[in-house]
């Protein structure tokens, strides 16, 4: 038999290789799909999805709507010496739902983790890692599923703060710059989520890890008041942390009609962050115990 051309073996090379590739990205939207399905199969999970975020709006802005004075009351607290807020903010509402949306995100990788975690302890995680399924394919399959997930409770919120009576500024293009800084926010908490819990099988540490940084993180955001009237440690927390900008962003949008790009910038650089972090942590330890 002769041996092959060396222009025959870099073909099949090439071929095996854009295979592999091709088998990744098929596998990718497989599971990616499968992470939706199991979001619109389960009523009570789509239910507690739109309704959670809802429901603050509907009680904590609500609670605000009959005080004395109404919303003017309230300008010097919210607006400070900001002229454009006091002359635009017309209910708390309108100042909350940016805050709202924001922190809906940042939970949206507690569902993640926990989908990981069951199908890890139902045998679907090892039957996946047994096969050419890279572990980079598993993680971000399921952190962007986490993030589509959480997408689902936009247009609903939207609506519900149209019938509170909230007023909707902003063009076209400034939509869809706060969109995507909510979907990258999502996608960030999503990885970061699932790159902590990737070693773990035990039902109760998502939870645990959502109690702990979830309240430090909004009360620390300005999602509900505005941060200048927070002390200075907070304050600090407050420059660092992704629902201030995903909730500045918003509000600036929502409220003054405008935005400022920079607050996308960081939040691209903090879905990156997450999102390079995770899937080097899963590639190493994501595993089935």
């Amino acid at each position: 038999m002769t041996a092959p051309a060396n222009g025959e073996i870099r073909s099949s090379v090439r071929i095996r290789e854009g295979s592999d590739t091709v088998d990744q990205r098929s596998q990718f939207v497989g599971l990616y799909w499968r992470e939706i399905l199991r979001t619109f199969r389960n009523p009570w999970v789509l239910l507690m999805t739109i309704v959670q975020p809802f429901m603050w709006l509907a009680f904590f802005g609500s609670s605000f709507e009959l005080i004395p004075g109404g919303i003017n009351s309230l300008k010097p607290l919210l607006c400070g010496a900001n002229v454009a807020c006091t002359a635009h903010l017309t209910s708390y509402t309108q100042f909350l739902l940016p805050g709202v949306l924001a922190t809906s995100m940042l939970s949206v990788g507690f569902f993640g983790a926990m989908s990981s975690i069951q199908d890890k302890r139902f045998g679907f995680m090892k039957r996946i890692l047994i096969t050419p399924t890279n572990k980079a394919t598993v993680f971000l399959s399921k952190a962007l599923g986490s993030a589509t997930r959480g997408l689902v409770q936009i247009p609903v919120m939207i609506g519900a703060a149209v019938a509170f009576g909230v007023t909707l500024q902003g063009t076209a293009l400034e939509w869809i710059g706060w969109m995507a800084g909510l979907v990258l926010m999502g996608i960030g908490f999503s990885c970061f989520f699932l790159a902590v819990t990737a070693t773990s099988s035990d039902w109760q540490t998502p939870g645990v890890i959502s109690n702990f940084i979830t309240m430090p993180l909004m009360f620390a955001s300005g999602a509900l008041f505005p941060s200048a009237n927070y002390p200075t440690w907070m304050q600090y927390i407050t420059d660092v942390n992704p629902v201030s900008y995903a909730s500045l962003m918003g509000r600036d949008v929502l409220v003054f009609g405008t935005v400022d790009w920079t607050y996308l910038l960081y939040l691209a650089f903090f879905a990156g962050l997450m999102l390079v972090l995770g899937t080097l942590i899963a590639g190493k330890y994501l595993k089935v115990e």
